[in-house]
């Protein structure tokens, strides 16, 4: 058979736009199909601009610390829309970088929807964003990998569509007063801090005792006192049963009894695969009932030469992950390479104030391994010594006893990711803790505190 492509990626996300690159860089005749977002969910309505929108909650407070330290300005009022442009404008700046890259690569671009009609071609219907002109198009490759990402879930109860989602948060024409965020995960937390820090009064609620579920649990209750001291009001251990419009105001009934008045209701109830309408049942790819597409550690599916990468497998769904999946597969299928990430050791953050980081096991996790050490701090930081506002930040590090290897860290406090991508490539590579009591400290930081931890705080196992 003679087909059109080497590679063909249906979605430009970070995993796919990485894929493609690759393998076109390897020689291989190579297209991607996109629907709407050159960059994918991270760049476009994902992390890069909620970085930029809680770096912009966090100045007011910044503005507010400095004045301990003898500056006389007030903290001044925030105007949204200007914000909201500023992001625009870099989004749009960004889109066009993943489309330099990947023409640069010669990777062929087709904007539009793209649908199996069998096993080795795609019918690719225009989009309007579409700079080319075609109504329908099918083309064929030798191989696909599907990099279609995730999309949010609402919640099953009345009114749900009277909420918006992450996805049209990042849209909003004016910064609503008051905020109800339901759901305590990475988008939860994220924008309850990005709202407050620009001026919102904001609810949260979920329905687990701490927020950040599947995250070690000293660092959730950190989090959780985190989170009060912000002014943020949190709503533990219930769940909305509907939302009611009143007016120009939203009623949120609650479970435990409690009725919420507010301007916006957010729904951060998680995400699923984003694998509907692609017409895999045409062409056999096995799916879960959510839509996760099951595949090996080499990425395949079940039908040998369709490949999947990202969120729609649904594995770790963080950007760093997907971009080291792609790379990994097109260096396999077109440079013979073995590549392979320490995926068990994969670093994450949470960007709430202060932030928070984690790479390794929790200490649920560790504790069913084997006998581990613990070693635990908190201290108030330099930065809030003149303030009345006096964040904590929290270090727990995870020992296997018998190794000494360092398995798990967890910090939150401020510049916790970036100290967290240092150590994590640490820990990956199997450093001991003697290897971090002989590293000498950078003084007077934050991040010395994790050279300096001599006293253990507890052993535990596995009861």
């Amino acid at each position: 058979m003679v087909y059109d492509y080497d590679l063909l990626v249906i979605g430009a996300g970070s995993g796919g736009v990485r894929c493609a690159r690759i393998a076109a860089e390897q020689g291989a005749k190579v297209a991607i199909v996109e629907k709407q977002h050159w960059g994918g969910t991270c760049v476009n309505i994902g992390c890069v601009p909620k970085k930029l929108m809680m770096m912009a909650s966090g100045f007011g407070d910044e503005a507010k610390l400095s004045q301990g330290f003898g500056w006389s300005n007030q903290r001044g009022e925030h105007h949204w829309k200007a914000l909201i442009e500023a992001k625009n404008n870099e989004v749009e700046r960004l889109n066009q970088v993943y489309l330099s890259t990947l023409r640069k690569a010669g990777v062929h671009i087709y904007t539009g929807s793209a649908s199996f009609k069998d096993p080795h071609t795609l019918q690719i219907c225009k989009s309007s964003l579409s700079p080319e002109y075609f109504e329908t198009k099918c083309v064929s490759s030798e191989r696909i990998v599907i990099a279609t990402g995730s999309l949010p879930t609402l919640p099953d109860i009345e009114g749900n569509t009277l909420g918006i989602t992450s996805d049209q948060a990042f849209y909003l024409s004016e910064r609503p007063k008051r905020v109800l965020i339901v759901g305590a995960g990475y988008i939860g937390i994220e924008f309850s801090g990005i709202f407050k820090g620009l001026g919102s009064t904001v609810d949260l609620v979920y329905r687990q005792k701490l927020p950040l579920r599947g995250f070690d649990e000293d660092l959730r209750q950190a989090l959780y006192d985190g989170i009060t001291q912000r002014g943020i009001t949190q709503h533990n251990e219930c769940k909305p049963l509907n939302v009611l419009k009143r007016a120009d105001k939203y009623i949120v009934h609650l479970d435990n009894g409690k009725k919420i008045e507010t301007d916006c209701v957010f729904f951060a109830t998680g995400r699923h695969p984003n694998s509907k309408g692609l017409n895999l049942s045409t062409v056999g790819v096995n799916l879960s009932s959510k839509g996760q597409i099951f595949v090996n550690n080499e990425f395949e599916t079940n039908v040998p030469h369709i490949y999947a990468i990202g969120d729609v497998i649904d594995k770790i769904n963080l950007t760093p992950v997907a971009i080291a999946q792609g790379h990994a597969l097109a260096e396999r299928l077109f440079a013979g390479s073995q590549r392979h990430n320490a995926y068990a050791m994969t670093p994450k953050a949470v960007f709430f104030y202060p932030p928070l980081s984690s790479t390794g096991l929790t200490e649920e996790e560790a504790v069913k391994e084997g006998e581990i050490e613990i070693y635990q701090t908190q201290f108030t930081p330099m930065r809030f010594a003149f303030s009345s506002s006096k964040f904590k930040t929290f270090i727990k590090m995870i020992v296997d006893k018998k190794t000494q290897k360092v398995i798990g860290l967890h910090i939150m406090g401020i510049d916790a990711p970036e100290m967290m991508q240092g150590f994590a490539v640490a820990i990956a590579a199997g450093l001991t803790k003697y290897g971090f009591d002989q590293t000498i400290g950078i003084h007077p930081s934050s991040a010395e505190e994790l050279v300096s931890l001599r006293q253990i705080t507890r052993v535990a196992k596995k009861v």
